[in-house]
């Protein structure tokens, strides 16, 4: 296959399909089409109307926003002139692996629509780089502050409900361990230590698995100390993924109540990739943090 996806085979096998499953595959088969569309010189509006559907929903399927229905794209390969069967099955190929359900759906029950993308960027990311100023990161709590995480939003919630979003997280944490998992950079407010999720003793353990995690090779942990003051003052929590994935950009991550922002403009990034490096830079390196966690262990 020539101009299909770069790294795709005519099967729709790719680095993507192997790391990120469907949500990092809706993303590469949209930027191809994007370049496809763009090459052509045709307009979002022409291309919806050659799949009986909006520009908007265009944007939305070359965003990987939304699963691409094989029909629609057989139509807009057709309209962008890709006539050569091998190449048309490699995208059709693509677009129907794209459509089988994650490992997440199974928790779909209790995951909001919002946060299956990031489950899928996580796995396929080289790099994670997080600061987090409220609670531990996702990927290194353990049960038993995940489970005190999961019961503040769930007041009227029942206990089932609360056992699967734990589930969900243990389970989202098992890319750590995975062969060719991302590397890991996290920068947590001490705040957010010294606030007793889940008692006394759930924090010491929290905090002791912290230093432990601390301690994988590919896991690089920072405490931002209160005394740190506006250097590390963000206003919120931040994640940038990285990707090996040549179609997939650097994109940031920023989670709030009841939804999340996913930014991949050159210009979101940089910005908040220097917040991040400054966030870095004022906290302690790994091994001053590291003391600071076993002080505030010992504190509980």
């Amino acid at each position: 296959m020539s101009s299909a996806a770069e790294g795709v085979t005519p099967n729709g096998e790719s680095l993507a399909n192997r790391r990120g499953g469907p949500t990092v595959l809706r993303i590469v088969l949209g930027t191809q089409l994007r370049k496809l569309r763009e090459s052509r010189g045709i307009s979002r509006e022409a291309a919806g109307e050659a799949i009986r559907a909006s520009h908007a929903k265009i944007s939305r399927l070359e965003l990987g926003r939304v699963a691409q229905k094989e029909r629609d794209v057989a139509d807009l390969l057709t309209l962008y002139g890709v006539t050569d069967p091998e190449e048309r099955a490699g995208y059709i190929g693509l677009a129907k692996r794209a459509g089988t359900p994650g490992w997440w759906q199974q928790y779909s029950d209790v995951m909001p629509s919002w946060l299956e993308t990031i489950l899928g960027l996580e796995e396929a990311a080289s790099v994670i780089r997080s600061y987090q100023v409220q609670f531990v990161p996702g990927l290194l709590q353990t049960a038993e502050y995940a489970t005190a995480v999961a019961s503040l939003g769930e007041a009227s919630g029942s206990l089932r409900e609360i056992t699967r979003k734990v589930e969900l997280r243990l389970r989202r944490q098992e890319l750590i361990t995975r062969p060719g998992g991302p590397k890991l950079w996290f920068v947590v407010d001490e705040a957010a230590l010294l606030r007793p999720m889940g008692g006394r003793a759930a924090m010491r353990a929290q905090i002791q698995h912290l230093i432990d995690m601390s301690r994988v090779p590919d896991i690089t942990l920072q405490v931002a100390p209160l005394e740190a003051g506006a250097a590390t003052a963000v206003g919120g929590p931040v994640t940038i993924l990285r990707f090996l994935e040549p179609d997939l950009p650097d994109i940031v991550y920023l989670e709030q109540l009841t939804s999340a922002l996913y930014l991949d403009k050159r210009s979101d990034v940089e910005h908040y990739m220097l917040v991040m490096d400054r966030v870095c830079t004022a906290a302690p390196n790994a091994e001053d943090s590291l003391a600071i966690l076993e002080r505030l262990r010992d504190s509980y």
